[in-house]
């Protein structure tokens, strides 16, 4: 395979707490699996005091949506080991992740594990989750939500498409499936290093159902549409356009270990169902791309990330979305596999 890397520049979230604010799919979408982190916060063996008692959360981008399954976690916890013990929680990243963020949500939203709870220590740590983060045999209790579907680099251009799950091109999907194999085997091998001998991983990703569906078609096709019609408009180039890849992938039932694919519960319907507000509908959708994919898209410009004209596309981006959206709503296939991964205790 040639390499392709010249098409992928590793691009940060938005930053100024963007992510906090637009990710609501993600946080409802997560719930389901935070009752797996309190079965596992449950069951999990714990190290005997003085060692430490770690939770590493892999891909905690701004950290808003990191305190409900934390809470959860903690709580559990704190009712086998009591309230004087101090936890560890670990958020990662990548290096160019929004941390201040991250610490300023920790540290001042009322909402936060920090706020009541002295004896819970916070840090983060800027590295991809492909490598070994923490040290060997240190981690407790893993979390890992809306991040492992995220592939390390793009195997290839897409030349019909943004996201390989709607493209014809046989070549293309072959490429992104062999990456993700790949990826997934990894991330796997590094948890594997990092985790304690019994300790639990809970894992949320994006994946497909049993027929096959990556689902979110309806926003796929708004968000290519409105591309389409930047370049034609001359708000994007060709060249630009023919870069943009969002570097993710839903894998199967068969693609996981022990697996548990669902399809989520698509929350923005159900508000659209009571109140029939069209734009609302739109405008929340376009938020959900605009805080996981639009930074990817838009690091595909020639100019610099961050600067004027990146915002204006992100901005006329999310618009179009909204609009073509509101003008016809239809409910998302949401298919997301929930699972907790047990490192096994060695008995040599």
């Amino acid at each position: 395979m040639s390499d392709q890397s010249e098409f992928f520049k590793p691009a940060p979230m938005e930053g100024n707490g963007a992510y906090n604010r637009s990710s609501s799919v993600q946080a409802a979408g997560s719930l389901p699996a935070v009752r797996l982190l309190e079965r596992a916060a449950r069951a999990v063996p714990l190290p005997p005091a003085p060692e430490l008692l770690v939770l590493a959360d892999y891909g905690s981008s701004e950290g808003h949506n990191s305190f409900a399954p934390m809470t959860a976690a903690i709580a559990k916890l704190r009712e086998r080991v009591g309230r004087s013990r101090a936890i560890f929680v670990f958020h990662t990243d990548l290096p160019d992740n929004d941390f201040t963020a991250l610490f300023q949500t920790l540290g001042n939203d009322s909402n936060s594990y920090l706020s009541t709870d002295p004896a819970i220590f916070a840090g983060a740590i800027g590295r991809s989750y492909f490598v070994q983060i923490l040290p060997a045999s240190s981690v407790t209790l893993g979390w890992s939500a809306w991040a492992i579907q995220w592939l390390s680099r793009v195997p290839c251009a897409i030349p019909d498409q943004v996201q390989v799950a709607y493209s014809h091109d046989l070549s293309a999907r072959s490429a992104f499936t062999e990456q993700a194999a790949e990826d997934w085997r990894t991330f796997l091998t590094m948890r594997s290093r990092e985790l304690r001998n019994g300790a639990r991983l809970v894992v949320l990703t994006m994946a497909t159902d049993d027929s096959g569906d990556f689902g979110y078609r309806p926003v796929v096709d708004a968000l290519y549409a409105t591309l389409v019609d930047m370049v034609d408009q001359g708000l994007i180039r060709q060249e630009e356009f023919r870069r943009m890849v969002i570097p993710t992938f839903g894998r199967t039932r068969m693609q996981f270990i022990e697996p548990f694919a669902k399809n989520g519960d698509d929350r923005i319907w159900t508000e659209f169902e009571a109140n029939r507000d069209a734009h609302a509908f739109g405008a929340q959708w376009a938020a959900f791309c605009r805080a996981s994919v639009f930074p990817t898209l838009a690091a595909s410009l020639d100019e610099a990330r961050g600067d004027a004209r990146s915002a204006t596309f992100m901005d006329q981006l999310e618009a179009g979305i909204t609009a073509r959206l509101s003008a016809a709503p239809v409910q998302m296939t949401i298919p997301l596999a929930q699972m907790t991964l047990l490192k096994a205790i060695d008995e040599t």
